[in-house]
């Protein structure tokens, strides 16, 4: 803790004057006790219990204590909210994000703990929204108008980027636009595979990817996706949604669509879904997290996707900082004083 004007705490010099004062009133008291005459009636206002006296002299002393900590306008150190902060939402519409391992299917589930997201992700940080299937899109671009945002997660479904999952190509959009936001140098995406070696940004930029597949589309591998962000500075944090390839998708009972589910288990040449196809791929996801230095999850249920992005919504966007906490202390103070005088309204003698 510190304080904008640390001199001010030379007011803590009134607590031992208060002392001295309380001694002296304490001495003066005795005094005239043993002035007064009528020792029965003395015994009685008196009390027995001198310990009542010195904790309400203590409480008072701690009062002045905080009041005066509270005048040199105390700052704590924290996470606070950073107006260069962005975030880059990335999105797996791709057909198997209508499975309904996780309820009521993967998709609705994601949309919903995104929405979660930004009711925790400060007002003040700019959050973009990027849909991928077998091509990545920009459905926002990074703002401060979440409810743009929200907008652009609820109409998500529509969104139709060819069959696949290009997650590389996801991961280099992002990275783009986080770029094009902080005012970095962008190339197109072809280009990147001939980039030189980029410094890293010092700007707060964060990639919050979730997708439900392994990569069958896509110019760049997932690797090389997560290389360009971790050259730009740009974490990556990861979630892998889904259980297993086991289960279906919604509204069409034999798992897969349009005809080309292949019941071999493998992906059909016009991006039928099999059992890999709709299973999750968490070692990519987790190794694309490990090189960038975000974190990973595992969401295999509707309440463990919300969970982690209510605890993602509520840290990242954030910076080192300090805080004033003199209203924390002006409120303590205030409470210990109604105390100290309650105490003493209660515990002071009264005459029979």
């Amino acid at each position: 803790m510190t304080f904008s004007s640390p001199f001010l705490l030379l007011t803590l010099l009134a607590i031992p004057l208060a002392v001295a004062a309380y001694l002296i009133m304490e001495r003066r008291r005795a005094r005239y006790a043993v002035r007064y005459t009528n020792v029965d009636v003395l015994a009685l206002v008196s009390g027995g219990r001198p310990w009542r006296h010195w904790l309400t002299a203590g409480i008072f002393l701690l009062t002045i204590a905080v009041l005066c900590a509270a005048v040199a306008r105390p700052r704590m150190n924290t996470m606070v909210p950073s107006d260069k902060a962005t975030i880059v939402l990335v999105l797996d519409v791709s057909g198997s994000m209508q499975a309904i391992d996780v309820k009521p299917t993967r998709l609705v589930a994601a949309q919903n703990a995104m929405q979660t997201f930004l009711k925790k992700v400060p007002k003040r940080v700019r959050v973009g929204l990027v849909l991928f299937a077998g091509e990545a899109q920009v459905a926002t671009p990074p703002t401060t108008d979440h409810a743009l945002v929200s907008q652009a997660i609820d109409d998500a479904g529509a969104f139709h980027g060819f069959g696949g999952t290009a997650i590389g190509d996801a991961i280099a959009t992002a990275v783009q636009l986080g770029k094009r936001t902080v005012g970095t140098q962008v190339r197109t995406l072809a280009s990147y595979s001939a980039a030189p070696k980029e410094t890293p940004s010092s700007t707060l930029v964060s990639i919050l990817f979730l997708s439900d597949g392994h990569q069958t589309q896509g110019l760049l591998t997932p690797l090389q996706g997560a290389a360009k962000a971790k050259a730009a500075g740009f974490p990556v944090y990861t979630v892998a949604l889904g259980t297993t390839g086991a289960t279906r998708l919604r509204g069409f009972p034999g798992g897969g669509s349009n005809g080309f589910f292949n019941p071999n288990g493998n992906q059909g040449q016009f991006g039928g879904f099999g059992r890999r196809a709709l299973s999750p791929d968490p070692k990519t996801l987790h190794a694309i997290a490990d090189m960038t230095g975000g974190e990973f999850y595992h969401a295999k249920s509707a309440g463990a996707v919300e969970s982690a992005y209510a605890k993602l919504g509520s840290s990242l966007g954030r910076s080192p900082g300090k805080v004033e906490v003199t209203d924390r202390f002006l409120a303590g103070g205030a409470v210990l004083l109604v105390l100290a005088l309650g105490l003493s309204a209660i515990w002071s003698p009264r005459l029979p």
